[in-house]
């Protein structure tokens, strides 16, 4: 959901787009629901992520509970942090700490705008830190997963 403020005639309006479908966007403007239809559906904009090297930093242990597993995080510091690349909710993380990871592989399901977006490793590697969970909402930039 995107929330936006407008002010048309010294008239404030807050309005948030809560989905769209096709040509199809449900709106609220000032509390009040709206179908809007658009002349033509708005283009997807392909996401794209760029590795980033991580800075040298002291490490960090972190004990991370999972209705799933339980694993330690260890932050070393070293390798390659793989960045969410636009604000949303993690739906699913693939990998753990210790695995061997190939390139392209997903490592982490963001949803963002409503769809889901595979977050995929740059390179071939091991996974040296999980930095989120299911359900974690984090925000544009943060490193998600390690790898060297």
């Amino acid at each position: 959901m995107k929330t936006y403020k407008y002010k048309i005639n010294d008239n404030l309006y807050e309005v948030k787009i809560n989905n769209i479908k096709d040509t199809i966007a449900d709106v609220e403007v000032n509390g009040k629901q709206y179908k809007v239809e658009m002349e033509e559906a708005p283009v997807e904009k392909p996401v794209i992520v760029e590795p980033v090297k991580a800075e040298s930093v002291e490490v960090e242990i972190e004990s991370v509970v999972d209705e799933q597993q339980t694993q330690t995080v260890v932050s070393s510091g070293k390798g390659t942090g793989i960045k969410t690349p636009l604000p949303g909710v993690i739906v699913d993380v693939k990998v753990k700490v210790g695995d061997l990871i190939k390139k392209g592989q997903t490592v982490v399901v963001l949803e963002a705008m409503k769809m889901e977006n595979n977050i995929n490793a740059p390179h071939d590697g091991k996974v040296v830190a999980v930095n989120v969970k299911k359900g974690d909402s984090v925000s544009e930039s943060n490193d998600l997963v390690i790898i060297e």
